[in-house]
């Protein structure tokens, strides 16, 4: 088997949308303004769908803004690391929904929609951003975090970021970041993925001795790597990993990206479908300061998150809320509750001392509408014994061809 040995993070491209802390007592140097936000012809008042007010960074915020000498944006500070996943926070204010065929349209001034991805040019991000929002402006972002809290401070309109793959599973950070951040889901998104082996000009696959990819890429492509007896080095991202190559213009060592990062960087496609399956699929989640109206004109899923009391039988009583209306789960996944990981049984009946548990959030994913009286009915009932709940959005499915 190929050796795999890990490499530190990458250097991002310019023009990047980087996290990177303020010297203090540092002014600020630009102030963004919100934009006047659509005005719907009908409001919908759901309480399921009230989130906390955004506002425009002020003069004394401290999460500040700032033009570098490149002109790429940078946010001098992330929403704090320990914030709580459900905090208590003003609801007075709420955004106005937009309507589910604003779903790809350009802003209503009429220029392009910006959309934030995570990695640099090249990437399958950037490819999915396209595909949910032709002829958008697609913003790379250095972390996905970063990627949040641009559309946050209205630096893009939107954001589209992996939430699942059909070989790697779940990507569990988005999962706690979807719940750190005040965002909507308004969409989704599947795109397949086909990674290609990339080299420079006149690199043959025997001249090869390694190869750069992002960890999932490599792990995806295994057997193919293996039979090579390529090492295996992991970096941040696929569409980097060529990049890399090709800037330091390496004669021994290729990269595992897409087709489209090969023709960005002027690289070779020395292999094409190199993945170990060919049903490799990411599912990716559009993002937004607003939520959609839901509607029942197309098919619809709504995503949710809540929390339960620890008991016999309560994971079953909340799936059973969906399953007496005959609402199919699509997705169901598990979290552990940040801040308060443990907890102690209080049963003590049976003579052995308490147990210890693992506090869970449960994401799930169901096909219906907000706007179908089940679905409210089902999270009115789910709503009487869970701890906590919360929408995280009622949106189109995506219905197209991979």
């Amino acid at each position: 088997m190929a050796a795999f040995v890990a490499r530190s993070p990458m250097t991002p491209l310019r023009g990047h949308i980087a996290a990177k802390p303020s010297p203090p007592n540092q002014p600020q140097t630009a102030e963004i303004k919100p934009p006047t936000t659509l005005r719907s012809k009908r409001r919908l008042c759901m309480r399921l769908f009230a989130s906390s007010s955004l506002s425009s960074p002020g003069p004394g915020d401290r999460n500040k803004i700032t033009h570098n000498a490149a002109g790429a944006l940078q946010l001098d500070s992330l929403l704090p690391s320990d914030t709580p996943p459900f905090d208590a926070s003003p609801r007075d204010s709420l955004p106005r929904p937009l309507s589910s065929t604003l779903g790809s349209n350009p802003v209503p001034d009429g220029s392009r929609l910006r959309v934030a991805y995570q990695g640099v040019r090249g990437a399958y991000s950037e490819s999915a951003a396209e595909k949910a929002y032709p002829n958008c402006e697609a913003v790379p972002c250095e972390q996905f975090d970063t990627a949040f809290e641009a559309v946050e401070r209205w630096l893009v309109d939107r954001a589209v970021l992996p939430i699942e793959n059909s070989l790697g599973g779940s990507i569990h950070r988005n999962y706690d970041l979807l719940l750190r951040h005040r965002l909507h889901i308004v969409g989704e998104v599947k795109y397949a993925v086909r990674h290609c082996l990339l080299a420079n000009n006149g690199v043959k696959v025997e001249d090869l001795k390694r190869v750069l990819s992002h960890p999932q890429a490599l792990a995806q492509c295994e057997h193919t790597l293996t039979s090579l007896g390529l090492v295996r080095e992991a970096v941040d991202d696929t569409a980097g990993a060529a990049k890399h190559v090709a800037l330091h213009k390496l004669q021994d060592t290729g990269a595992v990206a897409s087709s489209a990062a090969a023709a960005i960087y002027g690289l070779n496609i020395l292999a094409e479908d190199i993945q170990d399956d060919c049903d490799n699929v990411t599912r990716f989640l559009m993002l937004a300061r607003e939520p959609i109206i839901p509607g029942v004109d197309r098919p619809f899923k709504t995503s949710i998150v809540f929390s339960l009391e620890e008991g016999p039988g309560v994971l079953f009583k909340a799936l059973a809320v969906f399953a007496l209306r005959q609402i199919n789960l699509t997705k169901i996944e598990s979290r552990p509750l940040r801040k308060q990981p443990l907890r102690a049984s209080d049963d003590g009946s049976n003579g052995f001392q308490k147990q210890i548990y693992f506090d869970y959030l449960f994401y799930v994913d169901f096909d219906a509408s907000m706007a179908d009286q089940k679905a409210q009915n089902a999270l009115r009932h789910l709503k009487e014994f869970a701890t906590f709940l919360r929408v995280l959005g009622s949106y189109p499915v995506d219905t197209s061809m991979i």
